[in-house]
């Protein structure tokens, strides 16, 4: 297993790049020269994290996941980011998943993300032969993962360089707050913004974010 907290190859790189190019960067990655996009856990539980998360405040994943881990194993009930394995995930019953404080969708889900791991039709050892938007349409066949789970995904599991989620919410109003003084931009205006970004988009988008929350959100 990777090693988790370790940064990216590419990160300095893209920080000096991105400094040269962009002023409102500039500042920010001065800001934040301690932070870096990190690695957490395996991609199945990465995976199973999110779905987990998905429209719920962060405490109460936090406190379902907890439940979760017992659940599947409970000798993992107390590590911070234990490695939970497919193949126990999907031998679980649906009314041992919702036990778990799962709901009968996520239930659902977590079963069908599981499956796909254990029978080897996502299978993470070939996804570095594929394009970023060629993972993204694999993983988005996985009930409960649309396109901006796929993309956290490849930000903060796979370490892709060059992901921009444009819809996520907060990186359009952080946009919106460095280069149009919070004026409305098109998603188009902020995607030929983004141009001048790459190849390095995900780190601008970190960075970003970082000026709106200054602790970065763990995957």
């Amino acid at each position: 297993m990777e090693t988790p907290a370790m940064k990216p190859d590419y990160w300095d790189r893209a920080t000096r790049l991105l400094s040269r190019r962009d002023p409102a960067l500039h500042g920010l990655i001065d800001a934040y020269p301690e932070f870096h996009l990190r690695r957490r856990s395996d991609a199945f539980t990465a995976l199973a994290r999110a779905i987990i998360g998905q429209q719920i405040s962060v405490k109460a994943a936090d406190a379902v996941w907890r439940r979760f881990v017992t659940a599947v194993d409970p000798k993992h009930a107390d590590i911070a980011f234990p490695e939970v394995a497919p193949t126990a995930v999907a031998a679980l019953t649906p009314d041992a998943l919702r036990s778990a404080g799962l709901s009968q969708r996520k239930a659902e889900y977590m079963q069908d993300l599981a499956r796909r791991f254990a029978d080897g039709s996502l299978n993470p050892e070939n996804w570095k032969t594929l394009s970023d938007e060629a993972l993204i349409e694999a993983l988005v066949t996985v009930k409960g993962i649309g396109r901006w789970t796929a993309e956290m995904f490849l930000m903060f599991h796979e370490l892709r360089a060059d992901v921009f989620p444009i819809a996520d919410l907060g990186l359009q109003k952080a946009i919106r707050l460095h280069y149009a003084g919070e004026h409305a931009l098109s998603l188009e205006e902020m995607q030929a913004l983004a141009e001048f970004w790459r190849p390095y988009r995900s780190v601008a988008t970190w960075y970003l974010w970082r000026s709106l929350d200054p602790l970065p959100v763990e995957y």
